[in-house]
């Protein structure tokens, strides 16, 4: 099947790496996001795919917009039977939609109709889901609500970041695309509709979900920061400094909420509920060290406390 293929960042990555190397399935080209900008250099940077695709010799088309009559013109003529979509990061008109045979096919990372929208596996964590999973389904008009061919599921681990659980979902959800790609061009696999119940909503994570709120419930924090690791990062100020923070350990004992106290132990934070201990965390414009040593460095007032 001549398959185009949409993506963008790295958990895209092994999805097109097996259709490449699929010998059912043609990709004709690959559509991904524009160069951007990235790193500390600022240097304009290929996505993650479209490197991956320059690397195999495949055409990558980088539109603005999936609506720019050159992009709806070159796909038009690349006539692919079908699209799968990994993370694309654009709304697709159905002028777009209606181009390929047998459609566009998305591989989300949640179980459906569970956790639609930009930040699945981010959204799981921080509810402390104990399963979460991928789902390939047929994309139409609405926000990730086409039938679905099928599942796969992946339990989470207490000491699962977003980045380790997407990390595993990528490579399985890999393979439940490739084999619904399979079903669908034998004409063995029919999409069945989503449940009307169980529809919840994971909406884009912005930096500032990622600053700490240490009136909540420790187990709440611990959660919050997971679900943000890597990206976009759980952070904190203490005086005018920001502290990103990695995940932290609940323990058994109180803190006035907002108190730091530094021992031989580890530096601890109080919460709504119980303490918990930082462990790596990173100073502004610093590289990432341990919270002990951190802490000794800055000598902190006895009175210090995170905002």
């Amino acid at each position: 099947m001549r398959v185009l293929f949409a993506g963008t960042p790295e958990p895209a990555v092994p999805s097109l790496r097996r259709l490449v190397e699929s010998d059912r399935h043609e990709v004709v080209a690959v559509v991904t996001r524009p160069d951007a900008v990235a790193g500390r250099g600022r240097k304009v940077t290929r996505s993650p795919v479209g490197r991956l695709a320059d690397e195999h010799g495949i055409p990558v088309l980088t539109p603005r917009r999936p609506s720019d009559p050159e992009f709806v013109s070159a796909l038009t003529e690349l006539a692919p039977d079908c699209c799968p979509v990994v993370a694309y990061g654009a709304l697709l008109p159905q002028q777009v939609l209606d181009i390929p045979r047998f459609g566009w096919i998305n591989l989300h990372f949640s179980l459906l109709p569970a956790w639609r929208g930009a930040a699945p596996v981010q959204a799981a964590v921080d509810a402390g889901d104990e399963i979460t999973g991928a789902s390939t389904f047929q994309i139409e008009a609405g926000l990730d609500t086409g039938p679905v061919f099928g599942v796969v599921t992946e339990k989470i681990a207490l000491t699962d970041t977003s980045g380790t659980l997407l990390a595993r979902l990528a490579e399985t959800g890999a393979r439940l695309l490739e084999t619904t790609l399979d079903g669908v061009e034998d004409g063995t696999l029919q999409a069945v509709p989503q449940p009307t119940d169980g529809v919840s909503y994971a909406p884009k994570v912005d930096q500032e979900d990622g600053h700490i709120r240490w009136d909540q419930p420790a187990l709440a924090i611990a959660r919050r920061i997971r679900a943000v690791t890597p990206a976009p990062g759980a952070w904190t100020e203490v005086g005018d400094v920001r502290l990103k923070l990695g995940p932290v350990e609940m323990v058994e004992e109180q803190l006035p909420v907002r108190a730091i106290e530094v021992r031989k132990s580890g530096v601890f934070v109080g919460t709504a509920t119980t303490a918990v201990r930082l462990d790596q965390v990173q100073p502004q414009g610093k590289r990432v060290m341990g919270a002990l040593d951190w802490a000794r460095g800055a000598r902190l007032a006895s009175d210090a406390v995170v905002e």
